[in-house]
């Protein structure tokens, strides 16, 4: 399958411990992507995209980044415009903290707001569930505006003021309360749900992201 453009994007799934790292990696192949899974961290860096997993405790996957030093390559690709992908979890550690039984974990502070459990009698908030995105998404551009997405978590960003006083393009989800699905600000993007695991609607998204992105040599 040739890619976007007639050449295949260079992705890094980073390996850090935590994570469906085979369920992305054939995820973004099918989407047109060159993909590796590593915790090489140069590879990280030189790489089109990156994309960051996460499944579990906010704290264990915060742990497993900085055990492999990820955090500075994260925010310098941030910074340097170059694009950052976080799903579940890894969405949620790109935040300023988040908050488990009581324990304040610190985040990677690349987007303000904290991660808490959501106001919700049933979790984990599992399943198959419709998003609203902003106007101008780029990661939602060209779909249905019914498209569902499938979510595993009982955690989430529920204030959306200081994520959208930045700029971000916000994307929300419903389940007893609103939360934060989807974030776009520059180079950076995050879903709560599992694009891999979200059939021809994540296949659609992974595309459009693969397609921000510049091709390198």
């Amino acid at each position: 399958m040739t890619a976007l453009g007639g050449q295949r994007r260079r992705v890094v799934v980073l390996d850090h411990g935590s994570g469906n790292l085979r369920s992305a990696e054939r995820a973004l192949t099918a989407a047109g992507a060159d993909v590796l899974v590593t915790d090489d961290l140069a590879a990280a860096a030189a790489a089109d995209g990156l994309v960051v997993p996460g499944v579990g405790a906010f704290a264990a996957c915060m742990a497993g980044i900085e055990a492999l030093g990820a955090g500075p390559v994260i925010a310098e690709r941030v910074a340097a415009g170059r694009p950052v992908l976080g799903i579940c979890v890894g969405m949620q550690i790109l935040f300023e903290s988040g908050d488990e039984h009581g324990v304040v974990t610190k985040g990677l502070g690349l987007l303000p707001g904290g991660v808490t459990r959501l106001a919700a009698a049933r979790l984990p908030h599992m399943g198959w569930n419709t998003v609203h995105p902003p106007v101008g998404s780029v990661l939602f551009a060209g779909l249905p505006a019914d498209s569902r997405f499938y979510f595993v978590h009982s955690y989430a960003v529920c204030d959306t003021a200081a994520l959208s006083a930045t700029g971000a393009r916000v994307t929300t989800a419903h389940h007893e309360t609103d939360f934060v699905a989807a974030v776009e600000r520059g180079a950076l993007s995050a879903a709560q749900f599992h694009p891999e695991k979200s059939a021809d609607t994540g296949a659609a998204l992974l595309r459009n992201w693969l397609a921000t992105m510049p091709i390198s040599g």
